[in-house]
């Protein structure tokens, strides 16, 4: 895998929504949440500029979902229900693309990933910490 691409293709699990995306460092920023949603999504996502997403395919097809403070954007597939995107609460001016829909790429290639502390979102922490890591999440492939 080169953690260095700079542009790649993605799309759904059906293919309706399909995308092109220039990534901020390539699939060096891959990461994980901890919060309510993304624990329970539990998707790996790597960043882009909010003009680096473009939607070639299906864009009438995704569906958006927000919650709490509605500052972060979930968009998915209304067909097969695979979240693509996100614009980030974390920063508004970016977004996290699921890596799973990258042509080519698994959450499974990544031997570790971080993963942010959103239950203690650092929009919320008036101590000004800032991000917090809540951990490391690894794979290890079987061996048979």
């Amino acid at each position: 895998m080169d953690s260095n691409i700079n542009e790649i293709d993605g799309a759904c699990h059906c293919g309706t929504v399909r995308f092109h995306v220039r990534l901020t460092d390539g699939l060096n920023t891959a990461r994980r949440c901890n919060c309510s949603y993304c624990r329970m999504r539990g998707a790996v996502v790597v960043s882009a500029d909010l003009d680096a997403i473009g939607i070639s395919e299906g864009e009438e097809a995704l569906s958006l979902y927000q919650f709490n403070t509605k500052s972060a954007k979930h968009y998915f597939c209304s067909k097969c229900g695979i979240y693509t995107h996100h614009q980030r609460r974390s920063n508004t001016n970016q977004y996290g693309a699921n890596v799973a829909c990258l042509k080519g790429i698994s959450p499974f290639d990544f031997q570790s990933v971080p993963v942010s502390d959103g239950v203690s979102h650092p929009a919320d922490d008036k101590t000004g910490r800032g991000a917090r890591l809540a951990g490391i999440l690894t794979f290890t492939p079987s061996e048979d």
